[in-house]
């Protein structure tokens, strides 16, 4: 039959539920926050576990949850899994948070678009130099040790003292410059007030 709770089972009920979500939401963020460090220092299949642990702590229609769907994309990616990068994008673009959904689609369409075709003469080889014992390395002129030498002081600037001035070259006549930017000045202003 239908049985009914009390008062006071109901209320350490929805205590323990609040108790419970608090310390699955705490999990959810340091997965989450253990995700992003992963990825950040190239981690990426560290990645992936953290977020994929946080994404099943949380809802996946709220915000943080679009935000940890949206970073497990992008680790999903790095990672080398496309298929299940382009899968969680394509749900991710349904989301009911619109900034979330906007990112979702905008992801997306990366990950579906065709790859670029790459010429050999634009990428730069670098060579594997693993293999090469110490002795082949300075008889190619790199070495395990490479000599230090000191930086070189720059040189004190010489202090440049200027020449003196003989006053009786300097021209002290009045070209009248002054004078006509003064009458030109005058000459705008009255024509603005004299037309307005």
């Amino acid at each position: 039959m239908f049985r009914l709770r009390s008062h006071s089972t109901i209320k350490a009920s929805l205590i323990e539920f609040f108790i419970v979500s608090s310390e699955r939401l705490d999990l959810a963020n340091r997965e989450y926050e253990a995700g992003k460090t992963a990825f950040e220092r190239g981690n990426y299949r560290d990645s992936v576990q953290y977020l994929e642990r946080a994404n099943a702590l949380v809802e996946s229609g709220t915000r943080l949850g679009g935000e940890m769907q949206i970073w497990l994309v992008t680790a999903y990616e790095a990672a080398g899994q496309r298929s299940q990068a382009i899968q969680l994008c394509q749900k991710v673009s349904r989301h009911p948070d619109l900034k979330t959904r906007k990112q979702g689609k905008r992801l997306l369409y990366i990950l579906e678009a065709p790859k670029l075709k790459t010429r050999p003469e634009w990428l730069t080889q670098i060579p594997d130099l693993s293999n090469i014992s110490d002795n082949e390395g300075s008889a190619l002129g790199t070495s395990k040790f490479a000599p230090v030498t000191p930086p070189k002081r720059p040189e004190k600037p010489k202090s440049i003292v200027p020449e003196p001035v003989d006053l009786s070259q300097v021209n002290t006549q009045d070209n009248l410059f002054i004078w006509v930017a003064l009458g030109g000045a005058i000459a705008i202003i009255a024509g603005l007030i004299w037309f307005s």
